[in-house]
């Protein structure tokens, strides 16, 4: 029996555009109304960059510098374990998802490279080309322009300027998915 990746048992959904497309103000308005419906909606955000989470002179900097493999800090309102790699390969896609508590969506913020459904936010604007010509696994463009000649059918194009058009695609896209399988 082949077994199942969390990517493969989870609902994801990889957001992807370039730097200033407007990915994240799309999530934060996604986020909230799915919020509001009652699901229960992770995160997964990708960086090039080093992630600073609290300044050097706090404790749980202090603790992570000298040496701890992982430090969790917790608080009545939140937790964050934070890991350090020193050297080790940049955990998969499948391995974050393993970590993560069950939710009703999984949105991916980066991870272009990979083999998901994905939605493109696209905005001429940004100056840069769009992914989407040359990506089989976005499956929607939320753009600022018209749909261009040519593109394939398969593909949804929505008015980023209209996150409640989005929002309508995401949710009858996952029911659909819900109903394939």
């Amino acid at each position: 029996m082949q077994q199942v990746s969390p990517a493969q048992a989870r609902k994801v959904l990889g957001v992807i555009g370039t730097s200033g497309s407007g990915k994240t103000t799309l999530l934060e308005h996604l986020l909230a109304q799915l919020a509001e419906r009652g699901w229960k909606v992770n995160v997964i955000k990708h960086s090039h960059h080093d992630l600073q989470f609290e300044p050097q002179h706090k404790d749980s900097a202090r603790l992570r510098m000298a040496g701890a493999a992982e430090v969790m800090v917790g608080s009545p309102f939140r937790y964050a374990i934070i890991h350090e790699l020193r050297g080790a390969a940049e955990p998969t896609l499948d391995e974050q998802l393993a970590r993560m508590s069950p939710a009703d969506l999984t949105l991916l913020e980066g991870f272009k490279s990979y083999a998901i459904d994905k939605l493109e936010v696209y905005r001429v604007e940004a100056g840069r080309a769009p992914l989407y010509p040359d990506d089989e696994h976005v499956i929607a463009v939320a753009a600022d322009h018209a749909r261009p000649e040519g593109l394939r059918a398969s593909v949804a194009w929505l008015d980023v300027n209209q996150p409640e058009q989005v929002l309508a695609w995401l949710l009858t896209h996952l029911k659909k998915t819900s109903a394939q399988g």
